[in-house]
């Protein structure tokens, strides 16, 4: 059996993979893990547990409030909010732990659950391993320790969660948005009443698409997976932008008044340059994954901001920060982490600032994001190979040289393992894209030949 735990929690189709039964033995490990080491030392425990709407989180919230109350945990429901606001409110209320149940931008049908630490911070993996072996410790029949009596956990609903998160997000902005018309495309998901009530109350005229969530839409063709509906409305009302999350709302794409996309890489190239002005862009340097675009590294070069760059997914750039100090990180995708304001990735956040950053400059955001030239970009995925000697194929290496070579400083080259499936993703980026897309064709012919 594979380990339960991937980069962003456990996630599968819920009521198959993600069972009630799997979501309450989960919640009761976590509780007995972090007793253990000593989270709820001389005090009563408590946890803060949220949801995006997807319908299935009806069945696994009540499952995973279950599960705490009866190893002696006392509940805050927070109802339906975004993932970086349930990291918030665990930071805000002391609480010992933090639960989110969602599967971000998957479709509906998955469901997924995300723990917490004490401060909103997510667990170190030595945790999540401890956690999942005491899950199947017990689920193999060892029974729990259970407490009865007044020691069961007391469960209430903790109603303020959603005024408390958009006050904090109102509190960190540098500046109002006021004079600016704002289309949000809340993916039918969990940011769906956060996010345009946070960009009205800082004095956006907002409008509003993908944001009537009936348990079943989530992510449906909106949301930053789809884009094409905020594109048409931003030009159809004359928008000064568009903003669109994922179902729990921990990334952020946009698009500009001519209803061009925006990407993670120039909403990091535009906030960069804007703390850096500010004074909050720490040790001049922003964090990003080895799969941002090379328009973005040599735009950092040219503003002289150093750029640290770590291994795909934002765990690890969040790992980078923190270890070092730094301010402001984020992927492509749209994760965008500011660590003095979220402990995650926060898409209403990250929007907020992006719009902030308009409205103190009065200059568009087409004109802000060329700040970075998106290079061509060509991704292929080599699939039914030997992952595994990526690194030590001599015929790979070789072919490699030669594109790299072949393309000059004005180009880049990356091969990368997959971590879920068998197969090789094959990135090239070059100044033409007729040039990326032939060298990226001759190396997938030789993973093929060279690992197949």
């Amino acid at each position: 059996m594979g380990r339960l735990f991937g980069t962003d929690g456990v996630r599968g189709v819920a009521n198959a993979d993600l069972t009630a039964e799997l979501a309450l033995g989960l919640s009761v490990a976590a509780a007995h893990v972090l007793a253990e080491a000593g989270t709820f030392e001389g005090h009563r425990p408590v946890a803060v547990v949220g949801r995006d709407p997807r319908a299935s989180g009806e069945f696994l919230e009540a499952a995973v409030v279950a599960g705490l109350a009866s190893a002696g945990v006392d509940v805050l429901r927070v109802g339906v909010l975004p993932t970086p606001a349930v990291a918030y409110l665990t930071g805000a209320l002391g609480a010992d732990l933090g639960v989110m149940l969602s599967a971000s931008h998957n479709a509906m049908p998955d469901n997924g659950i995300k723990f917490f630490a004490r401060g909103g911070h997510k667990l170190a993996d030595e945790l999540e391993d401890r956690i999942e072996r005491t899950y199947r410790a017990h689920a193999s029949g060892e029974p729990w320790d259970r407490p009865t009596g007044a020691g069961v956990g007391r469960v209430r609903e903790y109603d303020q969660g959603f005024d408390n998160y958009v006050a904090h997000l109102i509190g960190v902005l540098p500046n109002r948005l006021d004079g600016l018309k704002v289309v949000i495309d809340g993916a039918h998901g969990a940011a769906s009443r956060v996010s345009p009530e946070a960009f009205a109350r800082a004095g956006a005229e907002v409008i509003t698409i993908g944001t009537d969530p009936d348990g079943l839409n989530i992510n449906h063709e909106c949301g930053s997976t789809h884009l094409g509906k905020l594109r048409a409305a931003v030009v159809e009302h004359g928008a000064d932008l568009g903003v669109a999350h994922d179902g729990d709302a921990d990334r952020c794409l946009a698009v500009d008044g001519t209803g061009a996309e925006v990407d993670g890489d120039q909403i990091l190239a535009v906030l960069a340059l804007a703390m850096r002005e500010a004074g909050t862009l720490r040790k001049n340097t922003v964090v990003a994954t080895v799969m941002s675009n090379l328009g973005f590294k040599l735009a950092m070069e040219r503003e002289g901001v150093d750029l640290v760059q770590t291994s795909v997914g934002d765990r690890y750039v969040l790992e980078e920060m923190k270890a070092n100090g730094f301010a402001l990180g984020g992927e492509q995708s749209g994760h965008v982490i500011v660590l003095d304001h979220a402990t995650t990735g926060d898409g209403t956040l990250t929007g907020l600032m992006l719009a902030a950053r308009v409205a103190a400059t009065g200059r568009p955001l087409a004109e802000l994001a060329g700040v970075m030239e998106r290079l061509p970009q060509i991704l292929i995925n080599v699939r039914d190979v030997d992952k595994s000697r990526v690194g030590s194929s001599p015929e790979l290496a070789a072919a490699v040289n030669d594109a790299e070579r072949e393309l000059g400083a004005t180009g880049r080259v990356l091969l990368r393992s997959s971590g879920t499936e068998p197969l090789v993703r094959v990135m090239v980026e070059a100044a033409d894209i007729e040039q990326a897309r032939k060298v990226a064709q001759n190396l997938a012919d030789v993973v093929k030949s060279a690992l197949g």
